[in-house]
């Protein structure tokens, strides 16, 4: 995973964005109840990722038609495909001052073809650089935050699949776009990435 300077993290991986918008009322309520009693910064990101796998829904494991992307969004209606659960799960480490980031990996899909997966990475001092997948354990996944260890939901290990190992401040472009403009899951099914343009 690529590393990143001290200001750096301070500024890109800290901020507010349209997507992740970690000073929205909601999402710093829910992130101050997370962190309450909490010992130190490992509970606190640990509360926070449990949260959302736990008590965030996967939409198209609940069967749900609407497409969630925004953090805010993603807490008020308690569902979002694997990036909106990112989105909500960066926003609320941020909001606790914790910093977080985005990563991918390309994955063969039920149609035998390929889709972008999306998880965390998020910056503790004891491990330093640290990835989370927030997804949902269901079907056999069994995703845990247990630093230094990492247990990812999926392992890029099939022919085509790959883990790119990116640590990035915001969600892919093509990302957000395919939340945006689907009017509904059926519609995002068909219009979800399935590779990461490199170099």
């Amino acid at each position: 995973m690529e590393q990143v300077d001290e200001i750096e993290i301070a500024q890109a991986w800290l901020a507010p964005s349209a997507v992740v918008d970690c000073g929205d009322r909601q999402v710093r309520r829910q992130a101050q109840a997370l962190a309450q009693g909490a010992a130190d910064r490992v509970e606190v990101a640990h509360r926070c990722f449990l949260f959302v796998r736990d008590a965030i829904a996967h939409s198209f494991d609940i069967g749900s038609g609407q497409v969630t992307c925004r953090a805010s969004e993603v807490l008020r209606h308690g569902h979002g495909i694997c990036y909106a659960q990112s989105h909500l799960l960066a926003a609320l480490l941020r909001a606790n001052g914790i910093p977080a980031g985005f990563s991918y990996q390309r994955l063969c899909d039920d149609e035998g073809g390929y889709c972008l997966h999306g998880f965390n990475t998020l910056y503790l001092p004891q491990h330093g650089w640290y990835r989370v997948d927030a997804r949902g354990n269901t079907n056999g996944i069994d995703a845990q935050f247990c630093p230094p260890q990492e247990r990812l939901a999926f392992a890029a290990a099939a022919r085509g699949e790959v883990d790119y190992g990116l640590n990035l401040a915001e969600p892919l472009p093509c990302v957000v776009r395919a939340l945006q403009e689907a009017g509904d899951a059926e519609a995002l099914r068909l219009r979800l990435p399935s590779a990461i343009r490199m170099g």
